[in-house]
């Protein structure tokens, strides 16, 4: 099989879904004939996408829900199960940033929504949307955890966010054990910077200035990468691939760039 046919029909909630990555995902199920619940706490943006989606021909809902909230990610789950009959899948993007500081210069508050939001937020996802999975007897179960390249690496400035998404992959890595028997993949993938609305108006200049100083191949990435992966392993293709961590970020996460001077320079020509 080279195709992604296997995953038409196939009824995926997407956390965070009214912008940056997560709109790119559930733009691309909706694309390849997924079922697609779109959730945000931003209702406005999250209804205009389906709307789009709607005008395009695809299958597309909304649902208002905070990741942090237990009970609004339980009704998020009964929501999708009640409106498509089944489910066969979660993306959990939802996620929040802290501003850059010193570890020692955090509040206690800002910990606890970090957490709250990124860890447990994933947390949740994962325990109601299991049991629906489960119930619908989906023969292609798949959980997928937005987490970070922070979640892989340390990074100065970014103590609870890293923390948090660290806390992702290791969820990611057990929760993959837990229900492989029951042929319910978990997978967790490490985007690296990307080209979304957190650049607002940003200069364009400035943008590609920092895409040559912070990504190896000198570019911000596209979400629609991220689409195309995250389709990847909610597809069959992707049946024996749980438990990992995928990086998605030009290499940025495999070492130190060391400057190197080409003995054959004439083949870049």
């Amino acid at each position: 099989m080279t195709d992604f046919t296997s995953v038409q029909g196939k009824v995926a909630i997407v956390t965070g879904a009214a912008d940056g990555l997560g709109k790119a995902i559930a733009q691309c199920y909706a694309d390849n004939g997924m079922k697609v619940v779109v959730s945000d706490i931003d209702t406005g943006k999250g209804r205009a996408f389906v709307e789009e989606l709607k005008a395009d021909g695809k299958e597309a809902s909304f649902f208002k829900a905070d990741v942090s909230s237990e009970t609004e990610v339980e009704q998020l789950v009964d929501y999708a199960v009640q409106t498509y009959g089944r489910l066969d899948g979660l993306v959990n993007n939802a996620g929040i940033a802290a501003d850059a500081r010193p570890a020692h210069e955090y509040s206690v508050a800002e910990l606890d929504r970090v957490l709250a939001v990124d860890l447990k937020g994933v947390f949740l996802g994962i325990k109601f949307a299991v049991q629906a999975i489960l119930k619908s007897k989906s023969a292609g179960g798949f959980i997928v955890n937005i987490a970070s390249q922070a979640g892989i690496m340390g990074n100065s400035s970014m103590a609870l966010y890293a923390s948090a998404k660290h806390g992702v992959v290791g969820l990611t890595k057990s929760a993959a054990l837990d229900y492989a028997a029951h042929n319910i993949t978990v997978n967790a993938i490490c985007p690296g910077t990307f080209r979304t609305s957190i650049w607002g108006q940003a200069p364009e200049e400035a943008i590609n200035e920092f895409a040559k100083v912070f990504s190896p191949n000198g570019r911000l990435g596209d979400p629609r990468e991220i689409g195309y992966l995250s389709l990847f392993l909610a597809s069959d293709l992707a049946r024996y691939v749980s438990g990992a961590a995928i990086p998605v970020d030009a290499g940025s996460s495999a070492g130190k760039i060391t400057p190197t001077q080409w003995a054959d320079t004439g083949i870049l020509e």
